[in-house]
């Protein structure tokens, strides 16, 4: 399963990377990360819980993701990578951004996920994905429309 969200925020790219850079930051803006922990390992890691809920169904997962880009502006790949030597469903979030051609202030955003386990049958869990990016998307832009960065905030919220 792939979700694709495509957006434009009201900042420099500059501004929009301490939110997309480090998924620390994730639990403030995107729903579905409950939490993510850095960790020791291979380039950046992190322990992140993703949470989601429908109805009174609500299901969690912890997941070892890894940065597999390099630092700097402009692309973030994180990758699900376990070290129990278990083979396990892949998870992979792409976050491409870049100044709006003419409009230096603001950026625009494309966020791919892709996902093949089975948490829950396709068609639920991609509802469940969409509908959560799309209510993170408007969190996302309060927070940079606001000019607030991970580090003024004030940590997660949740």
């Amino acid at each position: 399963m792939q979700v694709d969200v495509v957006m434009v925020l009201p900042c420099a790219p500059s501004q929009l990377a301490p939110w997309v850079d480090d998924l620390s930051a994730y639990p403030e803006w995107m729903g579905l990360v409950h939490r993510a922990a850095p960790q020791p390992g291979d380039g950046p890691a992190w322990a992140v819980d993703l949470r989601a809920r429908v109805g009174p169904l609500a299901r969690s997962k912890r997941l070892r993701m890894v940065r597999t880009t390099p630092p700097g502006p402009g692309t973030v790949q994180f990758e699900r990578r376990e070290l129990d030597g278990r083979t396990h469903g892949r998870w992979e979030f792409t976050v491409v951004y870049d100044a709006v051609a003419g409009r230096a202030e603001h950026t625009d955003l494309s966020v791919v996920l892709r996902y093949d386990g089975a948490l829950w049958t396709a068609g639920v869990l991609e509802r469940i994905l969409q509908d959560e990016i799309e209510r993170s998307k408007e969190r996302l832009y309060a927070l940079v429309s606001e000019g607030r960065s991970p580090l003024a905030s004030g940590g997660p919220t949740r």
